[in-house]
């Protein structure tokens, strides 16, 4: 888009790490929902309105294969597919609920998975953190996040997936792949 496109069409200028794609069609198909854009284009030169945001963790370049899942977590789920995941994954990203809630009947497969491979758990609204000690119930993110769940801070499942999966393919243990979500959740 040239600039005096973007002029005239008032289009905001966003961070890599809080845009999202909003709308499969439309020319303003990209926007920040959390926190807007850091800057825009008037008179055919850039204008910040914002900061940058800090910037998440630097990794290299792959030394091996991930498999890394995404699971969304549905209404009616009774945990069928979430058990096929079970030894043919490296890591796990769960797309919940809310702010981070899956139903009571899927605890006992995230947790066994938890115990095995690093599992992330994200929000599926894409927008919002995961909270880490609101909710105490079975099934509720300060549960999950006891039963040695990973919680995404306010990265989507798709970012926190590719992120997963750039720090289990440089080879990360799962302590570093918590440290590195916590770091990154604290920006």
């Amino acid at each position: 888009m040239s600039p005096r496109t973007a002029q005239r069409n008032g289009r905001g200028l966003h961070s890599a790490r809080t845009v999202r794609k909003s709308h499969t069609t439309s020319p303003a198909a990209f926007t920040s929902p959390a926190s807007g854009p850091i800057g825009r284009i008037a008179e055919n030169r850039v204008r910040m309105v914002g900061g940058l945001p800090s910037r998440g963790p630097l990794v290299g370049a792959p030394d091996r294969e991930a498999r890394v899942g995404l699971y969304t977590v549905t209404l009616g789920d009774d945990g069928t597919l979430l058990d096929l995941w079970d030894g043919n994954c490296d890591g796990l990203v769960v797309a919940a609920f809310g702010v981070g809630h899956v139903p009571v009947r899927l605890v006992e497969g995230v947790t066994k998975l938890a115990s095995r491979i690093p599992v992330v758990l994200a929000s599926g609204i894409g927008n919002g953190r995961v909270l880490s000690d609101t909710y105490g119930f079975p099934g509720s993110e300060k549960d999950l996040l006891g039963r040695g769940l990973i919680g995404a801070g306010d990265l989507g499942p798709y970012q926190a997936r590719l992120l997963l999966q750039a720090l289990l393919a440089q080879g990360a243990d799962g302590a570093t792949v918590r440290e590195t979500f916590t770091t990154t959740s604290a920006r």
